[in-house]
């Protein structure tokens, strides 16, 4: 965050002719500004919301930024009060240690963790998987997937003893033998009987942030080990869709509009003519127009031709169209599992969309036609890209490009990790090989390749399939120093059957820039939405799928706005992310692109188990034969004991729930009363 860390950023909201809603707010952040611990937030917050009650018409307001002020206070931030103005400042990272910056982010992280499992239906989940119950091989529960580590411990040491067992193939793949398991909502373990989604969720609350579900395309993944009883679990692994922005990642591939007109200047071919035809063709023709056309708000002729005046005619559609979808957002029936693509097409939502598309892609075409692009070819380019106007029709073609191909040809790591005693021995490295295996690719082609694109199809008026062509994975670092899970993490192709002289390798992008909502929690987010469903303009955001990228971000900065807090300082929570880029195809920016259809995959996609068994050779030579040599390292593997009393680092452990911590506080003065003087 540099010099900003330093700031004093002024938090005063708008609070029009109530002065008991500002007295309440001055006294939170005054309280606040004294504290110390996070643990002393909680009362603070909730004495500061009994004086909302008390303002009227202002309490909602009040509310919101009580909470927001509550969550930076969780997160380190600093606050003063002058007179009748409130000062906020975020903490300054740990530049001299990676270990206490990772220790601050963690802890920040885990306030919201354990308020999710403070929940009663998650603590009700957790105990319910810890329940022993009569399966398919006894009685088991979750801890049956859990790999006891003394028993782990004793037979890598047993291989560790004989030093020619280290380079025995077979020796170390006996001992762990990892392979994946997709995770289908409706299929359970054949040891436990257990839903393997039911599985997947309860490790995931081991990890440090929340477990929320996310929207759009999703795969998930038990690594697990068939070298052992019951076949515990490795670790797990999600992916997503990707995220739409990302400066670092879009520059890496040629998305953004600056590397991209200056690649094509560079090499001003017929083939990037083409592109730009053909491209411009086929976006305009995956938009619905039948209705527009009936109600003369467009014409062919003007689609074949057109001009500013229709231009300006559909983004005032759009804007009407966007502004009954705010009235009247009708979210259920959006939700719904429909295949009637033109009725969707013509809800408020994806009129407004269509129109400002159309508008977009029309104006487009209207440069292109002023800058004397009249045929495909390399003159007519290079003409287009000396002009300003030809290099916004051509930066247009491109943002719609992106959109079609982010969707479905590149996801996001969202989830990637091992869980004890695995993680001692670098199982998430493990876990972050197999990501690239081709039978992951295959595995998440084959589940969506019959599915329709819903915003493609909702735009189009018809089904819209678009066959997957899995050729990126990206992902960031919890933390924003050198993740030692991905670092220096690559394999060379031919180790799985691949092309000579390729790697698989995670590679360092860059940074993001620390921007974002996860340092808000669920209940301000909770207090937002209530707040814009009461306001005038009523919500713009209803997490309609196909309204607008990240929904959570979006309600946010709405309600930091209309509350009257600086919404990008708040947003910048000053923690940026290591990014990082997994090609699984040498030719994956033209397929991004879109000027190329055929990937060249580095792996081959034929017998894919035995390229996933070819990736776990290589870790176990690679990484795993290696650290079971370092001093302390199977120590930390046997720590982990399933014997009684129970200690294993892969169980949840729930936080006291609230009610608990007040009857230990209350048991705790009775057990030790006060001693006379």
């Amino acid at each position: 965050m540099g010099s900003l860390e330093k700031e004093w950023t002024p938090l005063n909201p708008k609070f029009e002719g109530a002065d008991s809603a500002k007295r309440v707010f001055l006294e939170t952040a005054r309280c606040l500004a004294e504290i110390q611990d996070r643990d002393e937030v909680a009362p603070v917050r909730a004495t500061a919301l009994q004086g909302a009650e008390r303002c009227g018409e202002q309490n909602q307001l009040l509310r919101v930024c009580i909470s927001v002020l509550c969550d930076l206070k969780v997160q380190g931030w600093g606050f003063r009060v002058e007179g009748s103005k409130v000062f906020g400042r975020p903490p300054e990272s740990e530049t001299d240690s990676s270990v206490l910056e990772k220790q601050r982010i963690r802890e920040a992280h885990l306030f919201e963790r354990d308020s999710q499992l403070r929940l009663p239906a998650a603590r009700e989940f957790i105990r319910s998987m810890e329940r022993r119950r009569l399966g398919p091989t006894g009685w088991v529960s979750i801890l049956s997937l859990m790999r006891d580590g003394p028993e782990l411990a004793s037979r890598l040491r047993s291989v560790l003893t004989q030093k020619e067992s280290l380079t025995d193939a077979a020796a170390l793949p006996s001992c762990i033998d990892p392979y994946i398991q997709f995770v289908d909502p409706n299929s359970r373990c054949e040891f436990t009987g257990l839903k393997l989604s039911d599985i997947w969720r309860y490790f995931r609350h081991t990890w440090v942030i929340p477990y929320y579900s996310v929207p759009g395309r999703q795969i998930c993944m038990l690594i697990r080990d068939r070298a052992a009883e019951r076949h515990p679990v490795i670790g797990i692994a999600a992916l997503g869709s990707s995220v739409v922005q990302l400066t670092p990642r879009d520059s890496w591939i040629g998305w953004t509009p600056k590397v991209f007109i200056r690649n094509v200047k560079n090499k001003a071919t017929d083939k990037w003519a083409f592109w730009v035809r053909d491209s411009l063709r086929s976006l305009l023709n995956a938009i619905h127009v039948r209705d527009l056309i009936e109600e003369k708000v467009v014409s062919r002729s003007d689609l074949r031709r057109p001009t500013p005046k229709v231009i300006e005619r559909l983004m005032r559609e759009a804007k009407d169209a966007r502004h009954w979808h705010t009235r009247y957002p009708k979210a259920s029936e959006h939700k719904k599992v429909t295949q009637n693509w033109e009725k969707e097409a013509r809800t408020y939502l994806f009129r407004a969309k269509r129109a400002k598309a159309l508008a977009e892609l029309l104006l487009a075409k209207l440069r292109l036609s002023e800058a004397g692009f009249t045929s495909p070819d390399r003159k007519c380019l290079s003409r287009v890209l000396e002009s300003s106007g030809g290099r916004r029709a051509i930066e247009v073609i491109l943002k719609h490009v992106k959109a079609v191909h982010i969707g479905i040809d590149m996801l996001d790591i969202t989830v990637c990790g091992a869980i004890p005693p695995y993680n001692s021995i670098l199982g998430g490295k493990l876990v972050a090989l197999l990501l690239a295996s081709p039978e992951v690719a295959v595995a998440y082609e084959k589940r969506y390749a019959t599915s329709a694109s819903i915003i493609a199809s909702s735009m189009a008026g018809r089904a819209v399939l678009r066959k997957p062509k899995l050729v990126l994975l990206g992902t960031t670092s919890l933390y924003g120093v050198s993740s030692s899970q991905y670092n220096r993490l690559k394999m060379s192709a031919e180790v799985v059957g691949g092309k000579p002289g390729h790697k698989v390798s995670y590679e360092l992008i860059g940074r993001s820039l620390g921007y974002g909502s996860y340092h808000l929690s669920a209940t301000t987010v909770d207090e937002i939405e209530l707040l814009l469903a009461q306001s005038e303009g009523g919500r713009r955001v209803n997490s309609i799928f196909g309204e607008g990228v990240n929904p959570r971000l979006r309600k946010v900065r709405d309600g930091l706005d209309l509350v009257g807090l600086p919404a990008d300082r708040v947003l910048r929570h000053g923690n940026p992310r290591i990014v990082y880029g997994v090609a699984l195809a040498s030719n994956f920016r033209e397929v991004l692109l879109g000027i190329s259809e055929h990937p060249s995959y580095l792996l081959p996609r034929s017998n894919v188990r035995r390229r996933t068994r070819s990736i776990a050779d290589f870790w176990t030579h690679r990484w795993l034969s290696m650290r079971i040599q370092r001093e302390g390292v199977l120590k930390d593997v046997e720590a982990h004991s399933l014997n009684y009393p129970l200690q294993h680092g892969a169980r949840v452990v729930l936080p006291p729930a609230d009610d608990e911590e007040a009857l230990f506080s209350v048991a705790s003065q009775s057990a030790y009363p006060a001693q006379s003087p």
